[in-house]
């Protein structure tokens, strides 16, 4: 199951000062809506895996569900896809001091080509859909990923984030988004991390500044047809 987090508590903090339910933006166009799906990647999802994230196998229904929708309202799915940086590449060399013994296999399962690189087998991924590798956190960073030049050629104003983790790759997209002025929409059971705690705690943080947040359900609700 996923996170066991009652978004719509976080959004009643905010309620009062927006002047409705806590989240912001009511006039979303799908057709300039692109899903984000971050990071769902064996290496993040095996059991065992470097990076293994438990909960991110159980919310693959739910960001298949809303890819699906997605496709149906004409807006555009991009899966982001965790790659070790190339060399010659900009530098990080400061990640790979805070991995310490670690950076090795870090390294090596999100080489390119690599299985633990690879999509996890379930994730509905279809032409049409696009792919883009990423050297950073966030898929923002100058210089690392193309996320931001696909999504202007598209005329996208607005971002629907899910993947894993909540609090880390998701998280720094979120941010990243906002502050590239895209409207930015979080999916409470389209996340996850390591724990409830930490998963909510990002909701909070999103929901304060960055981001409105929803569930899968309202999701296609609000991609669907309205007649």
């Amino acid at each position: 199951m996923p996170h066991k987090i009652d978004h719509h508590a976080i959004l009643a903090r905010f309620a009062d000062a927006r002047g409705g339910d806590g989240n912001i933006f009511k006039d979303i166009d799908p057709a300039r809506l692109a899903h984000i799906v971050v990071d769902m990647q064996n290496g993040f999802m095996e059991p065992g895996a470097p990076v293994e994230v438990p909960m991110a196998r159980s919310i693959v229904e739910n960001i298949n569900a809303i890819s699906a929708s997605v496709r149906a309202s004409g807006g555009h799915n991009i899966f982001l896809r965790f790659t070790t940086p190339p060399e010659g590449g900009p530098s990080w060399s400061n990640f790979m001091v805070r991995m310490g013994r670690e950076a090795d296999g870090h390294r090596e399962a999100f080489t390119p080509g690599a299985h633990l690189w690879q999509f996890w087998p379930t994730l509905d991924v279809r032409d049409g859909d696009s792919v883009i590798d990423k050297h950073r956190f966030s898929g923002f960073t100058p210089g690392t990923c193309r996320l931001h030049e696909e999504l202007q050629a598209r005329n996208i104003d607005t971002v629907l984030i899910t993947g894993t983790l909540t609090n880390c790759c998701c998280e720094s997209t979120a941010r990243d988004a906002m502050q590239h002025n895209y409207r930015v929409l979080m999916v409470n059971d389209a996340n996850a991390a390591l724990s409830d705690e930490e998963h909510a705690a990002t909701l909070h943080i999103m929901a304060m500044v960055f981001a409105d947040l929803y569930s899968t359900d309202e999701v296609v609700k609000l991609l669907a047809p309205t007649s």
